[in-house]
């Protein structure tokens, strides 16, 4: 993982957490681990006034009924309505709800853009740098990846405030694919660069 520090504007930055939600968590083997990582990233990216954007996987009963049966991923989660939209488990983890959740987005596919309107409401606010923290990481975080690089974002990927239920999965995706299209930093590292008092502007 790269410890290279990453010169940012935190006007022009979002935090994504992404679908940090109990009944995703419940996935992991020492979820209380992740989520100290996160609560770390989120409160430097607090401090340094960065937009923080909480995003979900949550669905109505007709989202439910428009999953085609050949969607590997969400047609067992529609035949079990699992995910519903009002169900506990499909809300932020409390410890991540700092003065409430910020900006909510929920979505029904892998990817923070797919199905939610997150670019427009990026673009308005001028943000073109996305710090992403999430789980899985070989799921909404290698989607949202790609699907950031493919409109132009830059990205930094925390690297330990992600997890993913295989483990060897999660650092072949750090190692070798992510820092195809994104900057890999520690916790610690995140922590560092908002810190910084004079942050250059890109551009």
């Amino acid at each position: 993982m790269s410890d290279q520090f990453t010169t940012f504007d935190a006007a022009r930055t979002a935090l994504l957490l992404m679908d940090f939600q109990a009944s995703l968590l419940d996935g992991l083997t020492q979820p209380e681990v992740l989520l100290a990582q996160v609560r770390r990233t989120q409160r430097a990216a607090l401090r340094a006034g960065i937009h923080q954007v909480q995003i979900r996987v949550a669905f109505t009963p007709d989202e439910h009924a428009a999953i085609p049966l050949h969607n590997k991923v969400f047609a067992p989660l529609a035949a079990r309505r699992a995910l519903g939209l009002g169900d506990p488990g499909t809300e932020v983890h409390w410890s991540l709800q700092d003065g409430g959740c910020g900006h909510v987005v929920t979505k029904t596919r892998v990817s923070a853009f797919n199905t939610t309107s997150l670019d427009q409401s990026l673009r308005e606010r001028g943000i073109d740098t996305l710090v992403l923290a999430g789980m899985f990481t070989s799921g909404v975080v290698l989607s949202t990846v790609r699907d950031a690089a493919d409109r132009d974002y830059r990205i930094i990927v925390v690297g330990d405030a992600c997890a993913d239920g295989n483990a060897e999965l999660h650092e072949l995706l750090l190692r070798d694919v992510l820092p195809l299209h994104a900057d890999i930093l520690t916790v610690a590292s995140f922590e560092v660069l908002t810190r910084t008092a004079d942050w250059p502007r890109l551009g």
